[in-house]
């Protein structure tokens, strides 16, 4: 059996062999499929547990997310925060917020997330912080220009990952891409161009691309 040829048996096997998903994230997991539009928006296990020990590995006091979406995502995160520590998390629809808000508090990770409401194209420029991780899962047609804006804002050193960077493959092998997959495409090439950077591009999920500011 070519289990790469299987996605749905390979994540199988993935969740099988990977810790258990949080109580709490199943629970909202179950939550967003029954209630939102785009559920697949939501990270998941096997992404947010990837999430979840980059951020304990590195332990940031600051961490940006364009993107929330109904919270899981932030919740991963956010449990890696040094003690102290905040994520600043950015969502342009303010109707998640209080699913969002009610699984904060269930992960008991309210009092570490601010939740800002609007386009992250207007809000980010507003931050005055210095960020040791950035995650960036919005509108995949603004991630050049989200890499724009943050770059000055992210500690020497840190981080930023970007979700959905393989856009199911059509960035690869798509022969007349349409306008989101040539965006990521172009996003892309701008991190691997970047002498400022280094990356790395891994085929978790829908691609996780990994850069460290120099």
């Amino acid at each position: 059996m070519d289990i790469f040829n299987q996605p749905e048996v390979l994540e199988k096997y993935l969740m099988e062999q990977s810790s258990p998903e949080d109580p709490v994230l199943v629970e909202l997991t179950r939550h967003t499929y029954l209630s939102e539009v785009h559920p697949r928006m939501l990270s998941g296990h096997i992404l947010g547990g990837f999430l979840q020990m980059f951020s304990q590995m590195i332990a940031p006091m600051r961490i940006l997310e364009i993107g929330t979406f109904t919270g899981y995502s932030a919740i991963c995160l956010a449990r890696g925060l040094k003690s102290g520590g905040q994520i600043t998390t950015i969502e342009i629809n303010d109707e998640l917020r209080k699913t969002a808000f009610h699984y904060f508090e269930k992960a008991g990770v309210s009092s570490q997330v601010q939740l800002i409401n609007g386009d992250a194209l207007n809000i980010i420029p507003t931050l005055d912080e210095a960020y040791d991780l950035v995650f960036i899962d919005a509108n995949k047609d603004d991630y050049p220009a989200y890499y724009r804006l943050v770059f000055d804002k992210v500690c020497s050193g840190g981080y930023i990952l970007a979700d959905n960077v393989l856009w199911g493959g059509k960035v690869v092998d798509d022969p007349t891409p349409d306008h989101t997959t040539r965006s990521i495409q172009r996003f892309n090439r701008m991190i691997t161009e970047d002498q400022r950077v280094q990356n790395l591009l891994l085929p978790i999920r829908d691609g996780i691309m990994v850069i460290k500011k120099l």
